[in-house]
């Protein structure tokens, strides 16, 4: 059993989602809030800069930080969405520094979609499990890939405060999030998972 100052400290640390022109706002929806509700994180919007960026689905979002500004002993988890922008290989030393940083702090790294090629492009992997929109993807987008004898064909992968998901596993890539910080007990998780998968509300058992 963890000791209650663990789990203080835990909580007092926030959910970090990176919020770009053109997220994927849908990816990660299920994790923030799933997090907030049963897990009491708070959740800060990482921007390169403070001003508001617009999701894929037009939802305008402002920033509360920028990636500079990034306390990572203040990250419970640090949340990469899919977007069409990854596919453009544009270069983003600061990101790359922040996630290099934070994974040496041993701060888990969540990436869904398109944003595991960033995560494998930039030497993130390091031997670990991981998934992605397939193997061919990767090997498309990611540049100097080599670690295909660790890719899972699976929606979502959890290795070593590393998870990876494709981008139709939004369920599977929150359940993965809340089984690295704890937030329910695995018996809670894979209920959830399989209501939100199988969309059907449950019903109450009549009295015997």
């Amino acid at each position: 059993m963890k000791q209650q100052s663990d789990k203080t400290k835990d909580a007092k640390k926030a959910v970090h989602l990176f919020v770009f022109p053109g997220f994927a706002d849908w990816e990660a929806a299920h994790a923030v809030a799933e997090l907030r509700r049963h897990g009491g994180y708070t959740v800060e919007t990482v921007g390169r800069t403070m001003s508001a960026v617009e999701s894929m689905g037009g939802i305008v979002v402002q920033p509360s930080r920028i990636l500079t500004d990034i306390d990572p002993g203040n990250a419970a988890v640090f949340i990469l969405p899919g977007g069409e922008l990854w596919e453009e290989h544009l270069p983003d030393p600061e990101l790359v520094d922040l996630l290099t940083h934070l994974d040496g702090n041993q701060t888990p790294i969540a990436a869904i979609c398109a944003a595991t090629i960033f995560v494998v492009a930039n030497g993130l992997l390091r031997g670990r499990r991981h998934t992605s929109n397939g193997l061919a993807y990767l090997c498309k987008h990611a540049p100097g890939y080599r670690e295909g004898s660790t890719y899972v064909d699976e929606p979502a992968v959890r290795d070593d405060r590393l998870i990876t998901a494709n981008g139709l596993a939004d369920v599977e890539f929150a359940r993965e999030i809340m089984a690295e910080l704890e937030v329910l007990n695995e018996e809670e998780r894979n209920r959830w998972a399989r209501l939100f998968r199988s969309g059907r509300i449950p019903t109450e058992r009549n009295p015997a």
